[in-house]
């Protein structure tokens, strides 16, 4: 039987040897052995629940949210089906958008005027319409849907700005080499969280009662996934945000 050591697994995977671990004590992804010497060890079937955890995470799933999915989802074959299905139709939403995207760059390039029934395919945000009504209901789906459109796009822009503001804060702090339960981590944390609970029907939204869950998943996320430990300089900075939301969390949610 084939096995990978943590670090094999945490390379191949593309996440860290602590974010296993951590899996590992929240009862999410066991090792299937444990050397003598302490180390662990992953077989074929935890490197499949891997697999399945981080599809999960990309979805926007916390980590007490996917250890509900994977105790009620027995059957891996159906399950990773449904997740194959998913990732197809974000690879053709992700193409729409690149063709999308060349045709302005060209455009503007060679003076052309713009084919505005063009320049917006494949970003429709109703393409996660499933998988939200899926996880918190039709409701969940509908509320932010409304709240969502109803912005404008000026309101839109205000709200990426904010987003790309908060992760510049974070990113000069984290940096700075102050604490992550210290007043100005805690400033920020706070309204990262009251970014995020702005949302109607998400389930960071106050009247969700999954908040706290939430926050410190996503949190996780932040760690786990590389591409989201990127928008706040790399694993570091994102441990940094991970330790403040969680401290946030657990005092304020």
């Amino acid at each position: 039987m084939t096995e990978w050591s943590i670090q094999q697994v945490a390379r191949l995977a593309g996440t860290t040897s602590r974010a296993l671990r951590h899996y590992g004590a929240v009862g999410l992804l066991a090792a299937s052995r444990v050397g003598a010497n302490g180390y662990r060890y992953y077989d074929d079937a935890a490197l499949v629940r891997l697999q399945r955890i981080l599809l999960l995470r990309d979805l926007g799933l916390g980590l007490p949210q996917i250890a509900e999915v994977l105790a009620r989802d027995d059957a891996e074959v159906p399950a990773l089906r449904g997740h194959l299905a998913w990732l197809r139709q974000e690879q053709q939403r992700l193409a729409r958008q690149i063709a999308s995207v060349e045709s302005t760059i060209t455009a503007l390039r060679g003076g052309e005027g713009l084919m505005a029934e063009n320049m917006f395919d494949g970003f429709d945000h109703t393409h996660y319409k499933h998988e939200v009504e899926q996880r918190w209901g039709a409701s969940a789906y509908a509320t932010s849907d409304t709240w969502w459109r109803g912005m404008g796009d000026e309101g839109r822009a205000q709200w990426r700005q904010r987003s790309d503001e908060l992760a510049r804060d974070w990113v000069a702090l984290a940096q700075s080499g102050d604490v992550a339960d210290g007043e100005a981590a805690q400033a920020i944390a706070r309204r990262h969280v009251d970014w995020l609970t702005a949302i109607p029907g998400s389930p960071a939204s106050a009247e969700s009662g999954d908040a706290a869950d939430y926050i410190i998943g996503l949190g996780e996320m932040y760690v786990a996934d590389p591409r989201f430990a990127a928008n706040y300089g790399g694993a570091a900075g994102a441990e940094f945000v991970r330790d403040a939301l969680r401290a946030y969390a657990q005092a304020n949610l």
